[in-house]
């Protein structure tokens, strides 16, 4: 008992150790984004700001069109969700609860394709996107998403067969058809695998910068990841206005990780991604 006990404590020193490690650069951050341009550069360097200087945030959010990009940036991420559940839940359900020839063989051709980079199907991508006129638009990132995505059919597959198919035999003996099925009975059951496909595709949307690099030309279409590369490029020597928007970039994913903290972590643990 007393071993299980002393391992216990330094399983959990070391676990401390590394979240203080992956900690300290945001720390970091957050202190540095409150100094002034002479603390930055003081020697030695002090961690502690002294004053506060509150004004960074105010001098980097009237620096560039702040609230306009946020807004791009919460349009394409609402988008991104919206499309990649309804596109990939229809796709995991057909891979798993419909039967047709070549089923198994097409759904590994799918889960092949997360071998390709992205950069592969990049030309590709940008030539249809022009065709359907849809360039310089938040469309052209938004609409890919209603086509589903390998990665995300696999997740959610592996949730929907977890579901007994004596539940899905129930619902078609009471006149449900396949959209019955689907939406009275495996989206339901399925709210914690569907919290972590959208918070996933949030968080990645968020932080894409190559979509709307190759995509968007006008910076009144600009969302905040690429609006931020623009930032840099201009205050590239104004260290604490630079901090203060990364702060503010980061910030909404770190609030909306705690927020949805307990459901993205049960919906790994039921969807075959845990270890």
């Amino acid at each position: 008992m007393r071993a299980n006990s002393s391992a216990r404590r330094t399983s959990h020193l070391w676990l401390l150790l590394a979240t203080a490690l992956m900690i300290l650069p945001l720390v970091w951050m957050v202190l540095t984004s409150l100094k002034t341009p002479q603390q930055i550069a003081s020697t030695p360097y002090g961690w502690w700001p002294s004053p506060f200087r509150w004004e960074n945030y105010r001098e980097a959010v009237t620096a560039i069109p702040f609230a306009r990009y946020l807004a791009n940036s919460l349009l394409l991420c609402i988008g991104s969700v919206v499309g990649t559940l309804f596109s990939c839940s229809l796709v995991a359900y057909g891979f798993t609860r419909l039967h047709w020839p070549g089923r198994d063989w097409m759904f590994a051709v799918l889960i092949a394709t997360m071998l390709l980079p992205w950069q592969v199907t990049m030309v590709p991508r940008f030539l249809i996107i022009r065709e359907l006129g849809l360039y310089d638009s938040l469309g052209a990132l938004i609409l890919p998403k209603f086509f589903a995505e390998a990665f995300y059919v696999f997740l959610l597959r592996q949730f929907f067969l977890t579901v007994p198919q004596e539940m899905v035999d129930a619902a078609r003996v009471d006149g449900c058809g396949e959209m019955g099925v689907l939406w009275r009975v495996m989206l339901p059951l399925a709210r914690p695998a569907l919290a972590t496909v959208a918070l996933l595709e949030f968080v990645a949307t968020w932080n894409d910068y190559g979509g709307p690099l190759l995509y968007l030309n006008d910076p009144d279409k600009f969302p905040l990841a690429y609006g931020l590369e623009q930032f840099v490029s201009a205050h590239s020597s104004e260290m604490h206005l630079l901090l203060a928007a990364a702060v503010l970039f980061t910030l909404p994913i770190v609030l909306l990780f705690f927020v949805a903290q307990r459901t993205f972590v049960r919906g790994i643990s039921t969807t075959g991604l845990k270890g």
